[in-house]
């Protein structure tokens, strides 16, 4: 509840159960997990308990999304399709890790169905969100071949129209919008005297 005290323990498998989230109606979870074997997304009705497994293809599903009305998902994911790369991925998760340098932004309907791979930049694209219109923001090191620094990218939820939204030089992540749209906040780096410090910031968006 509000207060901090545990109601109701929703997952019980071994292993990981994480990254979840809710849709705006308070009805549904969706999460990662690990309990068929790789990390996929699963989404948990939580009047019935109800799970159901969204993603199947080989790699990191995680991070996800409901957009605002919960008819969309978005999300992060990784996908090895070299020998070398399955292998390494399968050895990764075999002790449990993952190494998500390589990741690009998905979208789909709320149930899994017509699924899409929206960013094709390379490198790290990851912590997709929805703004309150249905595009998307994420955050990408692609311009950046040393892998660094991070910053925050919007796109419209086909991909097209990709607009640079932050450009500090070290690490912005994991927006979010105010459901009216008017603010965003964000995770940041910026400001920090040169320690490795992150701190929460909130913007007015204005476009």
């Amino acid at each position: 509840d509000l207060n901090g005290k545990i109601v109701k323990q929703l997952t019980h498998t071994k292993g990981y159960d994480a990254e979840a989230t809710l849709s705006p109606d308070g009805n549904r979870m969706i999460f990662t997990s690990m309990r068929d074997g790789d990390l996929d997304l699963y989404t948990m009705n939580l009047k019935s308990g109800k799970v159901k497994r969204i993603t199947s293809e080989l790699g990191y599903d995680g991070g996800a999304w409901f957009s605002q009305d919960g008819k969309k998902i978005v999300w992060r994911a990784s996908r090895p399709k070299t020998t070398e790369e399955i292998e390494e991925y399968k050895s990764l998760l075999k002790d449990n890790l993952v190494a998500p340098t390589r990741m690009e932004v998905w979208t789909a309907n709320a149930d899994g169905s017509d699924a899409k791979q929206i960013t094709q930049l390379g490198q790290a694209n990851w912590a997709p969100n929805f703004l309150p219109d249905g595009r998307i923001i994420f955050c990408s090191n692609h311009e950046y071949k040393r892998g660094f620094p991070f910053n925050m990218y919007m796109a419209n939820l086909d991909g097209t129209g990709m607009k640079k939204i932050s450009r500090d030089r070290g690490f912005d992540a994991f927006p979010m919008f105010s459901p009216d749209g008017k603010k965003i906040v964000f995770s940041s780096n910026r400001n920090n005297g040169g320690t490795h410090d992150t701190n929460i910031f909130i913007a007015d968006w204005v476009e």
